[in-house]
């Protein structure tokens, strides 16, 4: 979103009528059209912020400890928002050490300007070497790709987010971006179009209820026209059967259990 004048108000009556469905969660970046994105999101938000969760996310080269409070600033300008309700890390980069990204968020925190932060498109060893970090116990989400067709964070990510974290460390929840896969491709599948006639639902319906039926996963797909949002709403009511998991992991075949999973 944000990258065309033309489709503002289209983008901004998408993201309004989630809201309205209670999709109340709205997931945005710097990145997306320089900024664009987040603008988008701001006029839709007005009047109503008070009933929705703002997620933006840092380009890592803004990851210092200098750079990342004028890039938080500059976000909440086009947000017209007082505090990011989530502030994330867009992907890392060898560039700035992770202790004092870490650092720089613990300090926006303190002031007031988040609420939160997590990282983006960490691996296994990311998350290690951040759950090194002491202050990174705050960490509050992974957002990472994950639908049909990637399933590899089921080997190793999502079961170390989840059950193999430090003591200290509460349970990490996964965003996974891209729910529905990219183009064509994975909702042109005929097994999925099997299942979603059953249902009387649209394939990605389908491949975004197989994404929600992990517990404690958010799912963020994209949607920037109407029809769209209000399929998304109606996938949160499909419960798939045991029958219709197993012909979809004959399908997308999940990735091997038989290895060890890394430990901290």
């Amino acid at each position: 979103m944000g990258e065309k004048k033309g489709a503002h108000a289209n983008e901004v009556a998408a993201l309004r009528l989630g809201i309205d469905l209670g999709m109340t969660l709205i997931d945005t970046a710097e990145m997306y059209g320089e900024g664009g994105a987040e603008k988008v999101v701001a006029d839709a938000i007005n009047g109503q912020r008070d009933r929705v969760f703002v997620v933006t996310k840092v380009y890592p080269h803004n990851a210092s400890r200098t750079e990342l409070p004028k890039a938080c600033e500059r976000s909440l300008k086009r947000l017209r928002i007082d505090a990011i309700d989530l502030y994330l890390l867009h992907w890392r980069e060898k560039n700035t050490r992770l202790a004092e990204t870490v650092e720089a968020f613990e300090k926006l925190r303190s002031a007031g300007k988040i609420r939160r932060w997590g990282v983006s498109n960490f691996d296994v060893e990311d998350m290690q070497e951040l759950l090194d970090i002491e202050a990174a116990s705050a960490c509050a989400t992974n957002q990472v790709l994950y639908n049909l067709e990637n399933r590899e964070i089921e080997f190793d990510l999502l079961p170390f987010l989840t059950s193999n974290i430090k003591p200290q460390t509460s349970y990490i929840p996964i965003m996974a971006y891209s729910p529905v896969g990219h183009g064509r491709g994975l909702l042109d599948n005929a097994t999925l179009k099997k299942i979603a006639k059953h249902y009387d639902a649209a394939p990605a319906q389908i491949a975004l209820a197989w994404v929600l039926r992990q517990p404690g996963l958010i799912a963020i797909p994209k949607a920037s026209n109407e029809n769209h949002v209000r399929d998304n709403a109606r996938s949160i009511e499909i419960e798939l059967t045991e029958r219709d998991l197993a012909d979809l992991d004959r399908e997308f075949p999940p990735p091997p259990s038989n290895q060890k999973l890394p430990t901290l």
